[in-house]
C-alpha cells in the first residue's frame, strides 16, 4: 500500500454519496441551462467540480492531496489511447472526404439502399462488419461515418441512423471472439472465451432481433424529407466535385483488414487515415489544391498543404449546394478536441473516486442488498452501469465489479459464465449511452449527433440489459455448479 495512504479512514456510505450526487445536479443543471450545448464546456465543469468534491471527501478522511492528485494523472493515463485514437479518427474522417472516400460510399449507397430498409440494413451492416473486425470504435468511425452521411443525404433521421450504427457495431464487437471487452469479461471472471459468447448468445440473439424489427418498423414508417430530385442533385453534385470509384474503397478494405489481423486500433486508423491523403493527392488533386491554395504557394506546395489540412483541421465543402456542404464539411483532428476534453475529465473524477475508495464503498453497499443468485446477477448488472455513469470507462465497468464480484458467483455455486455475461450486457452496451463515457463521446464526436439525441434509437443497447434482467428474475439460463458438474437453469432458483 502506497505509505501516504497507511493512515486514511475508510470512507462511510455518505461520503460516497455526496460526489455522486453533486455530479448528478450539476448534470442537471448543466442540462437544463445550455440543453444539447451541454456537452461544450458545461458538462466539462460539472465533472470537474464534482471531482475536487471527492478529493476534499479523501482529503478530510486523511488522504494526502499528492496521492489524489497522482489518482488524476493515473486516471488520465488511461485514456491517453482512447484520446489518440479519436485524433486519428477526426484525421480519417478529413482525408477520407478530401480523398472522396466517404463522397463515392455516399454516391453508391444512395443507388443501393431503399429508405425503407435502411434503418434494418444498417444496423446489419454493422454488425456484420462489427463481427469481422471486432472493434465496435473502427466500424462507427468508417462505415458508420458513411451511413450518417446516406441518411443525411435521403433526408432520413440521423438520430435514428446513429441509433443502428450502434446497436449493429456493439452487437458485433459482443460477439466476436476478436473483440477485446469479449476477451476482457470472461477472463475477469474466469470463464472460457467461447463458453462466454456461447452463454451471450441467450440474451444477445433476442435483444438483436427485437432491435432489428423496430428499426424495420420506423424505416417503413419513415417519411424522407429529401425528394427524387433532391437525391439527384446530390450525386450530381458528388460527382461534379469528386472523381468517384470502386478504387477509392482500397483504403476502407485496408482498414478493415488489418483489423481482422488484430493490429490494434490507433496504428490501424492512423494508416486509414495516411492513405486517405495520399488517395487524396492522386485521385482529387484539384480540391486537394484548393483546400490548401494560397497566394504565394505553387500547386505542389498547394497540394501537400491540402492534405496536411484536412489531417489537422478537416474538409470544408464549398459546392454552394447546402445539403451536400452540410455533409461533407467534417473531420480533422481539431474537431475532437472538445471530446478530448470531456473525457479528460470524466476520467479525472472517476480516477479520484477508485482511489479514495468511494467506487468500492458504493460497490461493497450493493453487494450486501443482494441476498440470491437473483440478486447478485442484478446488483453486477446495476453496478457495470453505475460505473460507466461515475467512472466514465467501459473497461473498469467490466473490470471493477468483475473482480470484487467473482468470489460471490463462486460462493452462490453460480458458474463464471453467469458473471461474465452480465458484465458484457450491461458494462459493455451501456458504455455509449453515457455522455461523458468515453464510448459515448466517441460515438458522439465520429457519427456527428448528440448522445442524448442518439440515446432513444439505440434500441440493441437499452434492450439487452433488460433482458438479462429478466432472464435472472425467471431464472433462465442462470448456470449452476452443482457437485462440481455444470447445471443450466430453466425456471426461478432459490437463494
Amino acid at each position: 500500500m502506497d505509505s501516504t495512504q497507511v493512515e486514511v479512514r475508510e470512507p462511510s456510505l455518505l461520503d460516497a454519496l455526496v460526489p455522486l450526487s453533486a455530479l448528478v445536479v450539476m448534470l442537471y443543471l448543466s442540462v437544463t441551462l445550455y440543453g444539447e450545448d451541454s456537452s461544450y464546456g458545461a458538462n466539462q465543469i460539472a465533472l470537474l467540480i464534482a471531482t475536487g468534491v471527492a478529493g476534499l471527501i479523501g482529503l478530510k478522511n486523511g488522504m494526502r492531496w499528492e496521492a489524489i492528485e497522482d489518482a488524476m494523472v493515473h486516471g488520465v493515463s488511461m485514456s491517453t489511447k482512447a484520446m489518440f485514437i479519436l485524433l486519428t479518427v477526426g484525421a480519417l474522417i478529413g482525408t477520407w472526404i478530401l480523398a472522396g472516400i466517404v463522397p463515392t460510399l455516399i454516391d453508391y449507397g444512395l443507388s443501393i439502399l431503399s429508405p425503407s430498409i435502411f434503418y434494418a440494413a444498417s444496423c446489419v451492416i454493422c454488425a456484420i462488419v462489427g463481427l469481422a473486425i471486432g472493434s465496435s470504435w473502427t466500424v462507427a468511425g468508417t462505415i458508420g461515418l458513411a451511413l450518417i452521411a446516406i441518411a443525411g443525404a435521403m433526408g432520413l433521421s440521423v438520430e435514428i441512423t446513429a441509433g443502428a450504427v450502434i446497436s449493429g457495431a456493439y452487437f458485433g464487437d459482443k460477439m466476436s471472439p476478436l473483440s477485446d471487452t469479449t476477451n476482457l469479461a470472461p477472463a475477469v471472471a474466469g470463464a472460457d472465451l467461447f463458453d462466454h459468447i456461447r452463454a451471450m448468445a441467450w440474451t444477445t440473439g433476442p435483444s438483436f432481433v427485437i432491435a432489428l424489427i423496430l428499426f424495420s418498423v420506423l424505416g417503413l414508417n419513415a417519411e424522407p424529407s429529401a425528394a427524387e430530385g433532391d437525391l439527384g442533385e446530390v450525386s450530381t453534385t458528388i460527382a461534379a466535385h469528386f472523381q468517384i470509384g470502386w478504387y477509392l474503397l482500397i483504403p476502407v478494405a485496408v482498414v478493415f483488414a488489418l483489423a481482422i489481423r488484430k493490429v490494434p486500433a490507433l496504428p490501424t486508423i492512423a494508416i486509414g487515415a495516411l492513405l486517405g491523403a495520399v488517395f487524396a493527392l492522386l485521385f482529387q488533386p484539384e480540391q486537394t489544391a484548393a483546400l490548401g491554395a494560397a497566394d504565394d504557394r505553387g500547386r505542389a506546395m498547394a497540394l501537400l498543404a491540402g492534405a496536411w489540412k484536412a489531417l489537422f483541421d478537416g474538409y470544408q465543402s464549398t459546392t454552394g449546394v447546402e445539403r451536400v456542404d452540410s455533409l461533407l464539411s467534417r473531420g480533422g483532428m481539431s474537431s475532437m478536441l472538445n471530446t478530448i476534453w470531456l473525457v479528460l475529465c470524466a476520467m479525472a473524477f472517476g480516477a479520484v473516486m477508485d482511489r479514495v475508495g468511494l467506487l468500492q464503498r458504493l460497490v461493497q453497499s450493493a453487494l450486501r442488498a443482494a441476498h440470491s443468485a437473483t440478486g447478485v446477477i442484478l446488483t453486477t448488472l446495476g453496478t457495470a452501469i453505475g460505473i460507466n455513469v461515475v467512472a466514465a470507462d467501459q473497461y473498469m465497468a467490466i473490470v471493477l465489479p468483475g473482480r470484487l464480484y467473482r468470489a460471490e458467483f463462486e460462493r452462490r455455486g453460480l458458474e463464471p459464465v453467469n458473471l461474465s455475461r452480465a458484465l458484457e450486457d450491461a458494462g459493455t452496451l451501456t458504455s455509449p449511452l453515457v455522455p461523458w463515457n468515453s464510448c459515448g463521446a466517441y460515438m458522439a464526436a465520429t457519427l456527428g449527433v448528440a448522445t442524448a439525441a442518439y440515446l432513444p434509437f439505440c434500441f440493441f443497447n437499452l434492450v439487452n440489459p433488460l433482458i438479462a434482467a429478466v432472464f435472472a428474475v425467471v431464472g433462465f439460463q442462470v448456470r449452476r455448479v452443482v457437485g462440481g458438474a455444470r447445471a443450466q437453469g430453466s425456471g426461478p432458483r432459490a437463494q
